[in-house]
């Protein structure tokens, strides 16, 4: 049984609205119950009691829509019955085919969650909740709604698989009934289709399901192609009705010849794919050899193998076109062998072979679930790893956009799967990289991963991956993930975890800059220290902090600058007056006259503090330069060399956010800074490496190279953005540059 053949089956029977309203609600009950008694044909597989419960629903379905109908006249009630359909096709229980026929009773007929509760259960309360939920999303939004909605799909999704797999039943049954919506629609509706629910139903393993809807949608969004290649495939299918025959009575002699009972069914290629493998591969219809195949069906894995060697010595096989999908499963379950063979007159025949449970989940996916325990047997749970890491990735990244882009990769794979060391098989998608791998190992060797042995030979994490590789991850526990490893992470996996730690650390820093900034700020008006009471202290934050905020996260927003520390001062001094705490005095007159009557913050640049602080690339400070800061607007504190331009234009609009700072003594030697130079040169032959080895005879390393075109000149200017620890070794490297004989003159930029 297939799900075409159990929802097609539901007649239509639009009724003519201009009939009295009585006459037509009669019809109405009428259909309705022809509808529902051929859906009970389907339920052979429920109890009484759940029979009854799916009766209850309908019901319940059939009152709430009553005097409602579809574009084609038909009553409304019948969508939600064929929605049903479809997931009787999949043997769904009581409870998810009770929430299928009530999925728009919520969203259009004014019921309520706790009238669900009470008629029926708390599941299937949460399940129509939950998918009406998922109507009230349009995905032709903004980008910012858009990405949105995919994560409250995908999380609904997470929580529990019958939600997605009820709102695939009803998007497929208004696929199949669009020629009765208005042209209009059919655009947005069909590419929505593409690109989203038929890879999460390519995801979940339901290709049945991902190859309708994809057919489905093409057809809609271009029908001339459609139409026109449907055309030349019936035209290629009487042409070839003979061969397909001989093969299929070939294949057919040479199992029963060797005892191999097998099961041979014809299968053609889907209008969609033939036509993606034209325009992936700019052929014509003619071009095209593999329009045909076989699905065989065998008792046993082993029967699966030798079949496949019984076929090889029949046909040719096609070099590189075989894949073995049962001892490496796709990430979704599905288990096939895959071999294209060359079959008579040169034309080029797939075959896939797989066991009959390997069917059941190639074809149902994640709904095999039910289909096994229909049956009554015994059957682990289906690889669902990517519904859980959904979850994984939600609780580190509360940010819509972010979600939808860590998850995106994941949702359209092309998989490659490689090994560990000790052969255990890890699936990654097409164009994973080392650092990809570590983090599907284990987030700590992710966090704690230096580089890779990719096939025994040493690899930088960012390798891409290929199947079949054997890597290893080399760690180091001082090793931590930095910002550039977003740049080659490929998986949601992977860059989630990346994205977390670098937010955590930057909070973490950041809210130590907010508690320097806010204790000089307190000092300036006079406040020494904070209650030392607890109590006294936590009613204090309760009152400045705002709701759902956190200490953590007041001073994480005043290092950042997004909120000003003197202001948050203020409202402390202000609470603690109202208590009956004066400012110190004293400690207010020293600010003042240490300060010369100017408030001035002072920070220590130091390693605490390296994420929350930005050395600006306008005049590119090092240690050793006279330094201010600038606290940026939610981006932190920004330094500037003190005879910075675009300093000073920044600190004329805003003097408020000046911040003194200086280096502390751990910053030397500990990192490199990038400061800008400039040198004339004669221009010949070898002039250039002659630099770039006085710069690493110095210690210093080049990070860019920018060169004038003056070749017919006799000197030209080379730019350079070089890396030092200091000033000091700043001023050596342009000492040494200048004794070079090619060098007429050099020296540093300081400004833009």
């Amino acid at each position: 049984m297939n799900a075409a053949a159990t929802t097609s089956s539901f007649p239509s029977l639009p009724i003519d609205k201009n009939l009295p309203e009585a006459e037509r609600l009669r019809l109405a009950a009428d259909v309705s119950a022809q509808h529902f008694e051929h859906l009970l044909g389907f339920l052979s597989y429920l109890d009484s009691n759940s029979t009854a419960m799916v009766r209850r629903a309908w019901q319940f379905a059939d009152q709430a829509h009553r005097n409602q109908w579809r574009s084609s006249g038909d009553p409304y009630i019948t969508h939600p019955i064929a929605v049903a359909g479809i997931c009787a096709n999949w043997k769904l229980d009581a409870q998810a085919l009770s929430a299928a026929l009530l999925h728009d009773a919520m969203e259009d007929c004014g019921i309520t969650k706790d009238d669900l509760r009470q008629q029926f259960d708390e599941t299937v309360a949460e399940l129509v909740d939950g998918l009406t939920k998922l109507d009230k999303l349009h995905f032709n939004s903004r980008e910012e709604t858009q990405a949105e909605s995919f994560r409250k799909m995908l999380l609904a999704m997470a929580k529990d698989v019958r939600v997605i797999l009820i709102k695939l039943a009803d998007r497929t049954h208004n696929m199949r009934t669009m020629g009765d919506m208005p042209r209009s629609k059919w655009g947005r509706i069909s590419s929505e289709t593409l690109e989203i629910f038929a890879p999460i139903a390519h995801r979940l393993g339901l290709n049945q399901s991902y190859r309708e809807l994809q057919d489905l949608a093409f057809r809609h969004l271009h029908p001339w192609r459609y139409e026109t290649l449907e055309k030349a495939i019936a035209k290629s299918r009487t042409r070839r009705n003979d061969l397909v025959q001989r093969v299929h009575n070939e294949v057919e002699a040479t199992f029963k010849r060797v005892g191999l009972p097998a099961r041979l069914a014809g299968r053609e290629n889907t209008l969609f794919v033939l036509y993606q493998k034209m325009q992936r591969n700019h052929l014509s219809f003619a071009q095209v050899t593999d329009i045909y195949g076989f699905r065989i069906i065998l008792p046993t894995t082993t029967d699966c193998y030798t079949a496949l060697g019984v076929l090889h010595q029949l046909y040719k096989p096609v070099p590189g076109r075989f894949k073995d999908h049962i001892a490496i499963a796709k990430t979704n379950g599905y288990q096939s062998l895959h071999t294209t063979l060359v079959g008579p007159s040169g034309v080029n025949i797939e075959f896939q072979l797989r066991t009959e449970s390997m069917h059941i989940v190639a074809e149902a996916g994640v709904a095999a679930h039910w289909l096994y325990q229909s049956e009554g047997r015994q059957q682990e749970a289906l690889n669902t790893k990517w519904l859980q890491s959904l979850l994984d990735i939600q609780t580190e990244t509360r940010d819509a956009s972010e979600f939808w882009d860590n998850v995106k990769v994941d949702l359209f794979p092309d998989s490659i799967y490689v090994f560990t060391p000790k052969s255990k098989v890890f699936s990654m998608p097409q164009g994973a990289t080392a650092i990809d791998f570590a983090y599907a190992i284990h987030s700590n060797v992710g966090h704690h991963a230096c580089g890779a042995v990719i096939n025994g030979e040493v690899a930088s994490l960012r390798t891409v991956l290929k199947s079949g590789d054997v890597v290893a991850i080399t760690l180091d526990e001082n090793a931590a993930p930095n910002a550039m490893w977003l740049n080659f992470a490929k998986t949601g996996r992977a860059r989630s975890k990346i994205r977390n730690h670098l937010k955590t650390v930057a909070q973490t820093e950041s809210a130590a800059l907010g508690e320097q900034l806010l204790t000089q700020a307190l000092r300036e008006e006079g406040i020494a220290d904070l209650p030392s009471d607890e109590e006294a202290q936590d009613a204090l934050w309760q009152t400045i902090l705002k709701p759902g905020q956190t200490q953590t996260e007041l001073l994480s927003d005043i290092g950042l600058g997004r909120q000003v520390a003197t202001l948050v001062a203020q409202q402390i001094t202000a609470y603690l007056q109202h208590q009956g705490q004066r400012p110190d005095a004293l400690l207010l007159t020293q600010q003042r006259f240490t300060q010369g009557n100017r408030p001035q913050r002072s920070v220590i640049l130091d390693s605490q503090n390296r994420t929350a602080t930005h050395y600006a690339p306008c005049c590119t400070p090092v240690p050793g330069d006279a330094v201010i800061g600038y606290l940026g607007h939610g981006d932190g504190l920004h330094i500037h060399r003190s005879d910075c331009p675009e300093a000073q234009r920044l600190l004329e609009r805003q003097p408020e956010r000046h911040i003194a700072v200086e280096w502390g003594e751990d910053i030397y030697n500990e990192h490199l800074y990038n400061a800008n130079i400039t040198l004339a040169v004669q221009n010949g032959r070898g002039v250039l490496a002659r630099i770039a080895q006085v710069l690493a005879d110095t210690d210093v390393d080049i990070r860019r190279v920018d060169i004038e075109d003056e070749s017919a000149m006799q000197t030209t200017v080379l730019r350079f953005t070089i890396a030092v620890h200091d000033q000091l070794q700043l001023e050596s490297a342009l000492r040494a540059l200048r004794r070079n004989a090619a060098v007429l003159s050099c020296s540093r930029v300081l400004a833009p």
